[in-house]
Formats: C-alpha cells, structure tokens, sequence
C-alpha cells in the first residue's frame, strides 16, 4: 500500500474527476468575520488594502468556493493591480516547475505543453484555469508554491533526515533544510486527523511531510515578498493548512515575521446561512460557509 502523503485534501483532488465550476453568485455562500459576525466579499477585498498575503483555504472539490476564489482574485488585480503588484500563488503547482510556468505565462509554449509538463491537478481546467488566465493576460506572476510530491513522499516513508542526500539543485525546490517543525497546536490538529488511518503506523514521518509541504509554500510566498515588499500575493491551498493561523501562517511569520496575513476559511455547510461557532470561529480572519454541492446540482 502505498504511504499516505501528507494532505487529505490533496489526495480527494488528485483522485476525483474534474467538475463543473458552478457561476458566482451570492446566493450560494455567506461570508463572516472570524467571531461569525456578517460580512462580506467587499469587506475582504478592503481587508487586503493592509495585507501582503491573503491566503484562500478550500476544500479542493467545492466548486463554490472556486468561484470564490476566482471572484476575489479578479477583484483584487481590478482594485488593486494598480498601485501595487499581485501575484498568484498556488499550492496546485510544484516549485520545480516553475519554469515551464513562467514559459507559458511568457507566451513560450502552448497551453497543451504546459499542461503535458508541469503535472496540474485533474480540476485545473474548471477550477484554477480561470485565475491562471487572468494572470496570463496581465502579465502577473504566477508562484508554483508547493514542495515536489516525490520529496514529500521520501519524508513520508523516510524521515525528514532523507532529504540530506538531495542534490544542491533539488533543495532549492523545497524550505531551507532543515526546515522548522510544527507548532505543538498545529500537530495535534493533524494527529487528530490522522487517527485511526492505516498509514498512522509511520505517523511521526507523515506529521514531518505535512511541516515539509506548509513550510515550502510559506517559504515560496516570502521569497516573493522579499523581492517585491509593496506586492499583493494571493495564495490558494487546502483549508487545513491555514486553518486558525497555524501551519503555513506560522512557517511564514518565522521566515518573515511582519508579514501581514490574511486567512480566508473556507467550506461547504449544510446550513451555510448560519454561523456555527464550535466549528468556525477563529478559523479565518474570515469564514465564507457555501452551498453544499447536492443545492447546486
């Protein structure tokens, strides 16, 4: 059997066949601040006025919340794209593709070649094409933030030591090495995740591929601002690993500890039009609960 790599989420994404990105509409969703106050769209776009990064957490086959996302970040490069430079993160791309990005991005190759090299997931086309395009055709920066799967997967069976014997080129498409470990809160959240999987038997491994994967996507994202600190970066990945300010957030404050970032949580609920205050607060800076995928099929 083959070991579990780090993300649940991951995992539904890679496996489920592409669907139908439902339009934007309001109807759909509800957005609330962190402690379930009404909010909305306009008050997160005003948010990322104070912001370096906004982190957009989904649930991979929610096609709501794609739109969403698509929604926001069109909105951010109309509102913002002016005065300060936006750039697109993405947990759905591997830092060792970049370079096949940037060449599609650049006009270089076609799209078909793009998606032959650069692995997208099997959603990409109704769910990330969109922003993808967006940022093509403003000529925006597009950061394939995530660590290699392969390289995950040696921690996940492996260790994190088994990085040691990678080559100077492979290191650079992951966090500095030895990368930080995860905030005591942010582990038992994954334990407890993890209980009772068939992979928990190496679950001291997994629990370090999990650190591997937050710590390069934040490590991707302060890199940019490093080189661009008036920048607007929004970063897309799975809800779990920005969830109440942990993993990925707390990899990005120790690697740039005044980075202003913003969480965005994001998920389906049966009754998405109220606010459940054991499950969502604090959560997100905002919260946007969606129509559960059975209201819009």
């Amino acid at each position: 059997m083959k070991i579990f790599i780090v993300s649940i989420a991951l995992l539904l994404a890679l496996s489920l066949s592409a669907v139908s990105q439902v339009p934007y509409s309001e109807e759909q969703f509800r957005v609330y601040d962190g402690n379930g106050n009404p909010a909305s769209i306009d008050q997160v776009l005003k948010a990322l006025d104070t912001t370096d990064a906004v982190f957009l957490g989904e649930e991979h086959d929610d096609p709501v919340t794609h739109a969403i996302e698509a929604e926001i970040f069109k909105r951010a490069v109309a509102q913002y794209g002016p005065k300060r430079r936006v750039a697109l993160s993405l947990e759905m791309f591997e830092r060792d593709v970049q370079i096949v990005v940037d060449e599609y991005l650049s006009g270089l190759i076609s799209e078909d070649h793009f998606l032959l090299s650069s692995r997208p997931w099997k959603n990409y086309k109704t769910d990330y094409r969109p922003l993808v395009e967006l940022a093509k055709q403003q000529k925006l920066t597009v950061i394939a933030a995530n660590a290699p799967r392969r390289y995950v997967n040696m921690v996940s069976r492996n260790g994190r030591d088994a990085l040691n014997g990678l080559s100077k080129q492979a290191r650079k498409w992951l966090a500095p090495i030895p990368y930080g470990q995860p905030s005591e809160a942010y582990e038992k959240k994954f334990r407890a995740l993890m209980a009772g999987a068939p992979e928990a038997t190496k679950l001291d491994n997994i629990v370090a591929s999990q650190a591997l994967w937050d710590a390069t996507m934040s490590n991707s994202v302060a890199k940019y601002l490093s080189k661009d600190h008036h920048a607007l970066v929004v970063h897309l990945n799975g809800s779990f690993h920005t969830a109440s300010r942990l993993g990925t957030i707390e990899h990005l404050l120790k690697y740039r500890p005044k980075t202003r970032a913003l969480v965005v949580t994001m998920r389906p609920a049966a009754d998405f039009k109220t606010f459940d205050k054991a499950k969502d607060t604090g959560t997100g800076d905002f919260v946007i609960l969606t129509a559960p995928p059975a209201a819009h099929t």
